[in-house]
């Protein structure tokens, strides 16, 4: 697709927000306050921040300003950048692929979960209803026993306002994000007012924020930071690179890579005090220590926080309501991610085989939805799991790395810097290169080399070995896949 075709966003700040939606999704809201609380509290917003300006934010201006400079997604990109690398873009987006197809089925859960939020269905047996009732889990990976069909109808309306929000391609994205971007922040906001009035607020907000020093001097605090930093940015997906090649290319991109970046962890932080406010609330009206009822992931959303809801003053009605704030809230982090995803995966195709937008994003969206129908199984939850761990464990961190490996030194990090800071008002200087090119590189290859010891040492999870091999298999799938898309012939310009 040469430059001139190519669509652009209606305005820099349509750009900004649909990178700052890509970025903020359900990992803000469930990942972040848990990792703060167990590492150091406010401590760990040092090697928290460290991380951010010495990867995080050097690697999202490096696929900003790759994706601008050379005007394609990530395999068009990385193609122009030296041929054979081609793989490495699809290979990104065959891991984001397998993420988005378990990731639209969580908010599959999410749109039921609105719907039982006006009666409170969950009232009272959280972690039944969840498990039970909802997810109906099964005793083994291997015992799928048919598909639950309320999932499977929040996995279908999920997938239809994905294709309604990214059909029309960039310039209906812009409109999107306008309103699905800045809602979910006024939602926390609300959540967050709500929780700081309640009682045991306050003792809430000193397990998440009471810094404890003394955690800053084990290595692992630092690499928990690192990891959050390179996930949470949407780094390694090759959507940072789609978005960023719909921009002019003399465009600032230095600007518009902190600005997205700052976003999310405020975002992050907002979510922190959302979350371990009504905490504290549920340790005083249950009598029991914050350690008792703090929760991660899955668990905090689905599990922890409607119990807090449930245990809100004044009436089902406010419950309903606050029920109803907290999944449309998660449920708009969600989508802005999904849909990033999916645009990266058509912007891919569409720089390579120029095929029919309409078409494409049908056939997209269909391959997704097909994908998710495993996890909609009475097995799903522990596919979901498994299948999590090595696709964002293993398959993004290669992906960062070799990223960095490829444009550091091969197409040239002083190369790249130079173009930056021309249509940049912000210079960044030699610790950018610096950092792309030695640090965040070395940080990723420990993180990798710490997480496959780990790996052989102690099996992830509880799960039969069988069962782990074939999750870990799609780590190699993506890539043979990702050469093979690669080596088809196309229509490049």
């Amino acid at each position: 697709m040469a430059a001139e075709e190519r669509g652009r966003w209606a305005s820099r700040t349509a750009f900004v927000f649909a990178a700052i939606g890509s970025a903020a999704g359900l990992g803000n809201a469930w990942r972040f306050p848990y990792m703060a609380y167990a590492n150091g509290g406010g401590a760990f917003l040092i090697p928290y921040f460290f991380a951010l300006i010495t990867a995080g934010i050097p690697l999202l201006i490096l696929e900003y300003g790759i994706g601008q400079r050379l005007q394609r997604g990530a395999p068009g990109a990385l193609r122009l950048v030296k041929r054979p690398f081609e793989f490495i873009g699809w290979w990104a987006l065959m891991v984001g692929f397998t993420i988005v197809a378990y990731y639209v089925v969580v908010m599959g859960w999410i749109v039921l979960y609105m719907g039982y939020s006006l009666s409170l269905a969950w009232a009272g047996r959280e972690a039944d209803f969840f498990q039970q009732q909802v997810l109906q889990v099964s005793e083994q990976p291997r015992a799928l026993e048919g598909i639950c069909w309320p999932i499977f109808l929040g996995l279908v309306v999920s997938w239809v306002l994905i294709y309604l929000c990214i059909y029309k391609g960039v310039r209906g994205v812009s409109k999107v994000v306008m309103i699905t971007v800045p809602l979910p922040v006024v939602l926390l906001a609300v959540l967050a007012v709500r929780g700081l009035t309640l009682p045991g607020a306050v003792e809430g907000l000193n397990y998440y924020l009471e810094p404890d020093f003394s955690r800053l001097l084990d290595p692992q605090v630092w690499l928990a930071a690192y990891g959050q930093i390179f996930f949470t940015l949407s780094l390694g997906f090759g959507i940072m690179i789609a978005y960023a090649s719909y921009e002019d290319p003399r465009s600032d991109v230095n600007n518009n890579a902190f600005l997205t970046a700052f976003s999310n962890c405020g975002i992050s932080f907002l979510a922190g005090f959302a979350v371990f406010s009504v905490l504290g609330f549920m340790a005083q009206t249950q009598g029991l220590p914050i350690e008792k009822v703090v929760a991660s992931g899955p668990s905090l959303a689905f599990v922890t926080y409607p119990k807090g809801i449930a245990l809100l003053p004044g009436g089902t009605v406010v419950q309903a309501l606050f029920g109803l704030i907290f999944f449309l809230m998660l449920f708009t982090l969600g989508i802005d991610s999904a849909f990033s995803i999916v645009e990266a995966i058509n912007v891919g195709v569409e720089d390579k085989w120029k095929l029919t937008r309409t078409h494409l994003v049908i056939l997209v969206c269909s391959l997704g939805f097909l994908g998710g129908i495993l996890f909609t199984t009475r097995a799903g939850l522990y596919w979901l799991d498994i299948v999590d761990h090595y696709a964002t464990h293993f398959g993004l961190t290669v992906i960062g790395l070799l990223e960095c490996l490829l444009i550091g030194w091969v197409y040239g990090a002083e190369r790249l810097r130079q173009y930056l800071n021309e249509v940049s008002d912000i210079s960044v200087g030699l610790w950018w290169s610096v950092c792309v090119q030695i640090l965040t590189p070395a940080v990723l290859f420990v993180i990798l080399t710490l997480q496959l010891r780990k790996e052989f040492q102690e099996p992830y999870g509880d799960y039969p070995a069988w069962a782990l091999i074939s999750g870990a298999s799609l780590v190699v799938l993506a890539p043979l896949i990702g050469w093979l898309l690669a080596s088809a012939r196309g229509k490049e310009a």
